[in-house]
């Protein structure tokens, strides 16, 4: 687990066609590099990679929940942790990462971890 793959992606726009729908993005996820994202996590994982830091792009700045239509898609296809980025701004945003896949999920400072935790305890899942 000491390498962790952090992964910008984003449902594929322009010209690119993914198998997966969902790209790999570089500068912030304003460049397209026309790599598959699912294929690239389970690449990873083969190459041994222990997480997976997922960052989607569409949801990161939003405030309205983590992409769990992705979250779910990365974890259909890989065994290990998940980490889950973009697109939280309350509390009630997590336990949906959590059942998608997700197995930590990351936020920008706007909630503290004490009420973050409490939630995700509230719906019974086991805080750190």
């Amino acid at each position: 687990q000491v390498l962790v793959l952090s992964v910008d992606a984003r449902r594929e726009k322009g010209e690119q066609h993914t198998q997966s729908g969902f790209e790999v993005t570089t500068m912030g996820g304003r460049k397209s590099t026309g790599i598959d994202a699912i294929w690239w996590v389970k690449r990873a994982e083969q190459l041994g990679a222990g997480e997976i830091l997922l960052n989607s792009m569409d949801a990161d700045g939003t405030k309205e929940g983590f992409d769990l239509e992705m979250i779910r898609a990365v974890r259909k296809e890989v065994k290990i942790p998940i980490i889950a980025s973009g697109g939280a701004g309350k509390v009630e945003d997590f336990p949906p990462a959590i059942e998608a896949g997700a197995d930590a999920v990351l936020h920008y400072g706007i909630l503290t971890i004490a009420d973050v935790k409490a939630e995700l305890k509230k719906h019974g899942y086991t805080v750190r």
